[in-house]
């Protein structure tokens, strides 16, 4: 028996702040997005590298206040570009663990907390 990988899909409620934060200030990507009607709520998938998310302001999808942990390899050069993008509703800082890793939390707009961390798993 094999399982593949996940895909966190996250409560978003404005479409020009997510893609403000997503895409502007992290740096994904969108792959494709749909809506059942013209007017009707935003659902798409976003990615950078093999971090795939999925982004919904379906009410009904998933409930706002997630918290994911994203490896990330290079994690203090990815810490220096947020700094450079000068977001103003953002500035992360890395943090040293217990355990000897290094993570960097940021919460979007929406109440979701990412952490990227250098503790790649193997």
């Amino acid at each position: 028996m094999k399982f593949g990988k996940t895909t966190p899909i996250l409560r978003v409620f404005d479409e020009a702040k997510a893609r403000e934060f997503y895409i502007d200030f992290l740096g994904f990507q969108v792959d494709w997005e749909h809506r059942f009607a013209q007017g009707m709520p935003l659902y798409m998938q976003v990615s950078k590298d093999g971090c795939v998310l999925h982004l919904s302001e379906h009410h009904g999808d998933c409930s706002p206040g997630a918290a994911l942990r994203i490896e990330a390899d290079e994690l203090e050069a990815f810490h220096q570009q947020l700094h450079a993008a000068d977001y103003k509703y953002a500035k992360p800082g890395l943090e040293v663990m217990p355990w000897g890793s290094q993570d960097m939390t940021i919460a979007d707009p929406f109440g979701n907390r990412l952490t990227f961390t250098n503790a790649i798993s193997t």
